[in-house]
């Protein structure tokens, strides 16, 4: 299940607008040219950021998520109509041949339940060629991030157009590792209204991510640090043998 902030229709129409700054996308798109990739699943898409952006550089892209409002939005947006949009997941995905499948952001902490995740990277394998890779982003639990999810660290106000002044901060709920859950709040001054969003990520250990990606038919390539934000987060990028 989505959360709200991807499923809500009206949330999901100011994701983009709330979370502007997407250069941590930027070394995704670099990988796909260091791969020489052409075509690329990426598995939850959200509102279509990464998606759009690898489509503008020509290559075949689809788009894949279980909220159905995120999807329609991305559909949507200009150059839209280039990329395959899917509302679902890696378990319900057609024949596919691609070269790279990619999660990027929360997507793949966002993943809790073990069997789940098993089941997405096997579905991630199956979607790939022969040599075709799987890269993803997972935080270093050692340098717990939650800490950081709180109403003082996270709060802002936005004024946007056609909507007002929203203003918005999240709140850490439970730490019960490897699960941690946080609440999204978001309260138009127009009209009052609060709306909310739960989130629970799992933070896995390296070893254990290696151990999944290996159960599930991958030969684990490299472990890279995130650059925009070194230090805090593993990128694995693994090969469909």
């Amino acid at each position: 299940m989505a959360d709200e902030c991807f499923t809500d229709p009206q949330l999901a129409a100011l994701y983009d607008t709330l979370d502007p700054d997407r250069s941590d996308l930027l070394s995704y798109v670099a990988l796909a040219d260091e791969l020489g990739a052409r075509s690329v699943l990426d598995l939850g898409c959200g509102t279509g950021v990464f998606a759009l952006l690898l489509a503008e550089r020509g290559i075949e892209v689809t788009g894949v998520d279980p909220a159905a409002a995120s999807v329609e939005v991305a559909r949507a947006k200009p150059g839209g109509d280039g990329v395959r949009w899917i509302c679902g997941d890696a378990t319900t995905l057609p024949l596919l041949r691609v070269d790279l499948v990619t999660m990027t952001a929360n997507v793949a902490q966002a993943i809790t339940d073990p069997a789940d995740w098993l089941a997405t990277l096997r579905g991630a394998h199956a979607a790939l060629r022969p040599g075709g890779h799987l890269v993803f982003e997972t935080r270093d639990p050692s340098r717990r991030a939650w800490e950081g999810w709180t109403r003082e660290a996270t709060h802002q106000l936005d004024d946007l157009p056609e909507v007002g002044q929203v203003e918005s901060w999240i709140d850490l709920l439970d730490v019960n590792r490897p699960l941690v859950t946080f609440r999204s709040h978001y309260v138009f001054a127009s009209d009052g209204r609060h709306l909310t969003s739960d989130s629970t990520l799992r933070f896995r250990e390296r070893a254990e991510v290696t151990a999944d990606l290996q159960a599930a038919g991958f030969d684990l390539s490299e472990v890279r640090d995130a650059p925009d934000r070194p230090g805090r987060e593993f990128v694995f990028l693994a090969r469909r043998p």
